[in-house]
């Protein structure tokens, strides 16, 4: 199980890349650097940046809303990146929410499923340029063929010829899109997957496999953990439940809750119903109190250096092949390489 490097300058007012903690990452042998974005700093610019001060780790998004921009310009983008940095970018696509796709980028929220089947054609026919990009399909039609446009449209072919073989992760929690994800993508950013709730998502995993007719092996599941070293655990969970709290009960809306259902799908239901109800009448300390422990426990990589070898122990059990995290320090990142046995890169 390969470690990769998360990055949240997507959630900073200011925009600072921690280059350095990027460059000891790739000294300790990590595998990947990771950035996102929601409404604030994009997350490709800064992998372009990565890519000049950088030589081996891949470099990925997890993820780059597809609302954010046409499939066409996804498949540019990636593809400018990749010349830069060959054989070492991973264009990982995700949904979002209907309050950020509506509110922030004022699209309607609609048949996410096909949306992101038909986003991720596209872009592939970009990347392989087999012939002239078109797609007719019940969400995207390339040309535009529409009532209020002029109608002299024509299918194009990239200019640029990129890697046809770029990887495409898709993010995704719910049964359909990760069904989606092992039936056409490259890889999985999983959301709620931990060693304790791996088991729930094997019959959809299995049905995109069959569908897609491919193996296990064809698909790279790349997860995420919390990560700190410390003697005192609960202290740890307990600054991540409001959070918690805010993203069960806050984010989205009463019908579209990715997270909600993450925790209602590892078995929680009772207590994101809960939370919900607490944080949506303005409660949110008692909200945040409301989380459960063990649901934050699950997977997470939390405790002195033998709880965290447990724990990964606990990972490596799983069908992940590789997992993101957030160090706050270089002695966390230092002792999670040694326990994963990334191989150093001296020369870097």
């Amino acid at each position: 199980m390969k470690l990769g490097l998360g990055l949240d300058v997507w959630a900073s007012p200011r925009f600072e890349l921690p280059l350095e903690r990027v460059r000891l990452a790739e000294r300790l042998g990590f595998d990947s650097v990771w950035t996102a974005e929601i409404y604030g700093a994009d997350a490709i610019t800064p992998l372009a940046f990565l890519a000049a001060h950088t030589r081996h780790l891949r470099l990925g998004t997890a993820i780059a809303q597809v609302a954010a921009r046409p499939p066409t310009t996804a498949a540019m983008q990636f593809g400018t990146l990749e010349a830069m940095a060959p054989g070492r970018v991973v264009c990982g696509l995700g949904l979002s929410g209907p309050q950020i796709v509506e509110g922030w980028y004022g699209q309607p929220w609609r048949r996410p499923n096909q949306t992101l089947r038909e986003y991720i054609d596209v872009v592939r026919q970009v990347f392989r340029r087999e012939g002239p990009v078109a797609l007719d399909g019940e969400v995207l039609r390339l040309p535009h063929d529409g009532p209020e446009g002029l109608g002299v449209g024509r299918p194009l072919k990239s200019i640029l010829h990129m890697n046809p073989d770029l990887p495409i992760f898709v993010a995704s929690g719910g049964p359909r899109n990760v069904r989606l994800a092992f039936e056409v993508a490259d890889g999985w950013l999983p959301l709620g997957y931990t060693p304790g709730s791996a088991h729930l998502y094997a019959d959809d995993i299995s049905a995109g496999l069959e569908a897609g007719g491919r193996t296990l092996g064809d698909v790279e599941i790349q997860a995420s953990a919390r990560l700190a070293l410390t003697d005192d655990v609960q202290a740890v969970l307990d600054a991540a439940k409001p959070q918690t709290a805010m993203l069960v009960g806050g984010y989205g809306t009463d019908d579209h809750n990715f997270h909600r259902d993450a925790m209602v799908r590892r078995g929680f239901g009772e207590a994101a119903a809960r939370i919900h109800e607490l944080f949506a009448a303005g409660r949110r300390e008692e909200a945040a109190a409301a989380v459960p422990n063990d649901y934050l426990d699950d997977g997470a990589l939390v405790g002195d250096e033998q709880r965290i070898r447990a724990k990964w122990a606990t990972w490596e059990a799983t069908g992940a092949t590789g997992l993101t995290v957030r160090p706050a320090s270089d002695e966390e990142m230092r002792l999670l390489a040694t326990i994963a046995g990334c191989e150093p890169r001296p020369e870097v």
